[in-house]
């Protein structure tokens, strides 16, 4: 798909991006460049190929979900300022 030079001042300008004007020449090759190799890939054959979740075939480690600290919230608000029904009382400051 070609692009054009005024196809990417457009969208520069639609993009609120200065393009310096020594550049937008390279600007076209390299988006036109991006856009065929978006062709090429788009015509490979992909029925039947499930998608992957992960581009490796990796198992995560996971670690049993056990509680390994013991419950210390009542002695961490007793020298809180306030604190109502385990919960930390802030002041507010939105209206």
């Amino acid at each position: 798909m070609p692009i054009t030079k005024s196809a990417v001042e457009h969208v520069a300008h639609l993009a609120k991006i200065h393009l310096e004007p020594l550049y937008i020449d390279k600007y076209v090759h390299d988006l036109s460049e991006i856009l065929d190799l978006v062709e090429q890939m788009d015509s490979i054959p992909t029925q039947g190929i499930e998608p992957l979740a992960h581009p490796q075939d990796i198992e995560l480690r996971l670690r049993p979900d056990l509680v390994t600290e013991a419950n210390t919230r009542e002695r961490l608000q007793t020298v809180a300022p306030a604190a109502e029904r385990g919960l930390y009382s802030v002041p507010k400051i939105i209206e």
